[in-house]
């Protein structure tokens, strides 16, 4: 039996002291002592000022103050329990996760998430939600960054920097993808065995770009174990910009094709 809080104006603050990160529609009829069909009408208000987010149809989630401003938490406080709420296997990736390595000049107003099926973008508050599909999610390597209500999966540097390879384009094409490759390296010293570990599940072209792009602007070191696996692989050379024509040079280092160099902001 839910405890009545007969003014909406109360009930973020009541959830969020009582430990609750979410709520549905049918509980939040019996916390204001109110039909399911009158939720709507009257939280109205309170979502004007900024102390509910609804990521979804039926899915209330009190914001704390500091975030009122927003609208909503940002993307890493609320991830997670949209997630659970959607029922998929999820992970922070590409430029979020770069960003939360410290490696990123990426806007936090964009948020990618790999999901385990297909959702629809959306925002909420100031923050752009961007999923992608991702498969085998719950068999990648995460790290588990603390938030409010308790933990987000985020992609360890090493996938991070493979998904960036791999999807330039997501990763704000090729320049942006070079620097996000390079400052990760910089910054957390990509272990180069884990690397090769995560290699196959990756197509070879995302393995011989990041190869590239980590000999050309990180630390070449210690990539003798990546080259093999790029170059075990189909003879036919990989493009460095996936949007580009297969022209250019070829990089035999890497069986790449270096259709056009990479301009990292550095």
């Amino acid at each position: 039996m839910a405890t009545l809080i007969t003014k909406a104006p109360h009930l973020a603050d009541w959830a969020l002291s009582h430990g609750r990160a979410s709520l549905t529609t049918q509980e939040v009829a019996e916390h204001l002592g109110v039909p399911v069909g009158q939720v709507s009408e009257r939280m109205a208000e309170p979502m004007r000022r900024g102390e509910w987010s609804t990521p979804a149809r039926g899915f209330w989630v009190p914001v704390p103050a500091e975030f009122r401003p927003w609208g909503a938490p940002p993307g890493l406080e609320i991830v997670d329990l949209f997630a659970d709420w959607a029922g998929v296997d999820y992970y922070v990736g590409w430029l979020s996760a770069a960003q939360i390595h410290g490696a990123a000049h990426q806007s936090p107003q964009v948020f990618q998430v790999a999901v385990s099926r297909q959702l629809r973008d959306r925002r909420l508050g100031r923050t752009r939600f961007e999923f992608r599909k991702r498969a085998g999610i719950a068999d990648l390597p995460v790290i588990h960054r603390q938030t409010h209500s308790g933990t987000a999966r985020v992609a360890t540097a090493e996938l991070t920097a493979l998904d960036v390879a791999r999807d330039v384009l997501f990763a704000g094409g090729r320049d942006n993808a070079a620097t996000v490759v390079a400052d990760l390296d910089e910054i957390v010293d990509l272990d180069r065995a884990e690397l090769v570990r995560l290699a196959p599940r990756f197509a070879v072209s995302a393995v011989r770009r990041l190869g590239w792009m980590l000999e050309e602007f990180g630390n070449p070191d210690g990539l003798e174990e990546l080259r093999a696996t790029a170059l075990d692989g189909p003879a036919t050379p990989s493009r460095l910009d996936p949007t580009g024509d297969l022209v250019g040079p070829l990089d035999a280092r890497w069986n790449v094709r270096v259709n056009r160099i990479p301009e990292p902001d550095r």
